[in-house]
């Protein structure tokens, strides 16, 4: 199994504040789809593309949490997206952090109360 993740998704009491903060975050625009008792928001995603695909949900069954799993967002420059955490509302856990030979590293809280890790080479 090499990568074995394939969808994720993120618990967001106010759907419309999480796909706000994300967009800011990320510079990114998001696909409403509405499920029956999840209605979510799509991260852009190209299936044909390394990674996995994932959502912000709203739904009674899931609940933020800042403790336990961590989802991790590539990104080209760390500093560049944790840079953008507080200013869209998030709270920044720690900056760019080198993991050595692995690259670089931040967490920060998002607008519903989820803790989320940044990547980078």
């Amino acid at each position: 199994m090499k990568n074995p993740i394939n969808w994720f998704e993120i618990a967001a009491p106010d759907l419309e504040r999480a796909k706000n903060f994300y967009a800011q975050v990320f510079g990114v625009s998001f696909q409403f789809v509405d499920m029956p008792g999840s209605p979510m928001y799509m991260f852009p995603m190209d299936e044909k593309s390394h990674g996995c695909g994932g959502a912000l949900v709203k739904s009674d069954d899931n609940k933020p949490s800042a403790e336990g799993t961590i989802i991790y967002f590539s990104c080209e420059d760390v500093a560049v997206e944790a840079g953008r955490v507080e200013a869209a509302g998030g709270k920044l856990l720690f900056p760019k952090m080198s993991i050595g030979e692995f690259g670089f590293i931040s967490h920060f809280i998002d607008t519903e109360g989820n803790r989320i890790g940044l990547y980078s080479r």
